[in-house]
């Protein structure tokens, strides 16, 4: 395997480079840290997630609920959606670009200092679409600023996520990586909670024609302090100590990206693979299904957030449940498990929802999203031990995201074009289909718990 490493000043250290850049075959120390440090370090990592899932979550509610309205206005109700749908993929497009961007800083810098930017960028940009006037104002400047902040919140985006989890999994000792890793991984049903909870907060106290003139703007300004919250957890942490090593030994890659595609091509595509299923579920059982339960079945807005609130808890459940066992049960078994069960939820999925009975539209929202949190849960372990630590931010980061624009871009849109062609079943199946692609890519790839971080 070649290196991509700068050479290092002594035999010795070029001696170490070589060995850190076959992970799993040498064994080297991970990271690890006093009780103090490791519990800061969890704090710092969650919060950035949590802080990202809110700010997409909000735009993908807003989305499924009102930004049809005040943004596209002069296009019938499906193609409105479409259009909502569309700037809420841009965000996705994106994404890959600050992978690389952020991930180019984060493997030659450091990671606390990438991860300060990322989150500067998310959440300010999330902030102002909150101030941006609608189409009754600046016409065709509306959609297109509100385009331009979706651009921008995703490449702040394409940098977060591979920060937090390998500022978490580069501390953490080897054999509680999974456990450690949790907590990012719990990001997104804390702020899938948080966002949801507060549009249906809103929801219960303004009528219909406040909420949608000034009310859903509200959870987008709260981006402002939650920016602050996140600059002060993170400005307190330290650089990991798995990256320092590769510092001080002056072995960071040149240009990390292209070391990614050149030495680990495999790992790139089959991880980005396996992250389809975990994003498809999830903006399917969520983004679309709220837009489909209210504009379709007449299900009321209010109840869809509340029973979005209870789902939240089985997507909490699964991210824990997978990612703690993952230390013990290897992370492989438990991702391949999460793929089997979601293929066989995704055609259950629609036929719940269609009854519109609350208990059995929360339980088809919250059965699919326990199937995505037993595939994601463990993935904030998993992939960021597929790569070599010269290349680990860029690598984890663009297999995170690329299965990010294959799984969630596109969902919502498939969604509604399959539904308004085929019914409701259709989108059910194309759910089992994702998680089909995500299973034989992870099967492909090995188990990686026993890996040593260089």
């Amino acid at each position: 395997m070649q290196s991509d490493a700068t050479p290092a000043k002594t035999p010795a250290r070029t001696a170490a480079a070589a060995s850190a850049q076959a992970p799993g075959r040498t064994p080297e120390p991970d990271g690890g840290g006093s009780g103090e440090s490791l519990r800061r370090v969890a704090v710092a990592s969650f919060i950035g997630t949590a802080i990202e899932f809110y700010d997409f979550y909000i735009y993908g509610t807003a989305a499924a609920l009102v930004l049809n309205q005040a943004f596209f206005p002069t296009l019938d109700p499906v193609n409105a959606t479409l259009a909502s749908f569309s700037t809420y993929a841009v965000a996705f497009a994106a994404r890959p670009l600050g992978s690389v961007v952020f991930g180019h800083f984060g493997d030659r810098v450091g990671r606390k200092s990438v991860l300060v930017a990322s989150l500067l960028m998310m959440g300010l940009s999330t902030a102002l679409v909150g101030l941006l006037p609608g189409y009754g104002t600046l016409g065709i400047w509306a959609p297109l600023l509100l385009i331009a902040l979706r651009f921008l919140q995703g490449i702040g985006l394409g940098g977060e996520w591979g920060g937090a989890a390998l500022l978490a999994v580069e501390h953490a000792p080897r054999k509680r990586r999974g456990l450690y890793a949790a907590f990012p991984q719990l990001g997104p049903s804390v702020g899938f909670f948080a966002a949801t909870g507060v549009f249906w907060l809103l929801s219960s106290v303004l009528d219909d024609a406040a909420f949608r003139s000034w009310g859903w703007r509200v959870p987008f300004l709260l981006s402002f302090l939650l920016v602050g919250v996140g600059l002060f957890v993170r400005l307190r942490i330290s650089e990991t100590p798995v990256f320092a090593k590769v510092m001080d030994a002056q072995e960071a890659s040149k240009v990390p990206t292209l070391d990614v595609f050149r030495r680990y091509p495999r790992e790139l595509l089959l991880g980005a693979g396996g992250m389809i299923v975990a994003y498809g579920l999830f903006y399917t059982a969520t983004t679309y299904c709220l837009s489909y339960a209210t504009g379709t079945l007449g299900v009321s807005r209010n109840t869809m957030l509340g029973l979005s609130l209870v789902a939240c808890l089985f997507l909490a459940a699964g991210t824990w449940l997978a990612a703690t066992r993952s230390d013990g049960a290897g992370r492989r078994k438990l991702i391949l498990t999460g793929c089997g069960l979601a293929a066989v939820w995704g055609p259950a999925l629609f036929p719940l929802l269609d009854t519109e009975q609350p208990v059995l539209i929360a339980l088809g929202i919250g059965g699919a999203l326990f199937c995505m949190g037993v595939v994601y849960g463990p993935m904030g372990a998993y992939l960021p031990e597929l790569f070599g630590t010269t290349v680990r931010y860029s690598g984890a980061s663009l297999a995170y995201n690329l299965g990010g624009v294959l799984g969630g871009a596109v969902s919502p849109l498939v969604a509604t074009r399959l539904q308004s062609a085929f019914g409701s079943a259709s989108v059910g199946w194309y759910v089992s289909a994702m998680a089909v692609i995500s299973l034989v890519c992870v099967l492909a790839l090995p188990e990686t718990r026993e890996r040593e971080l260089a």
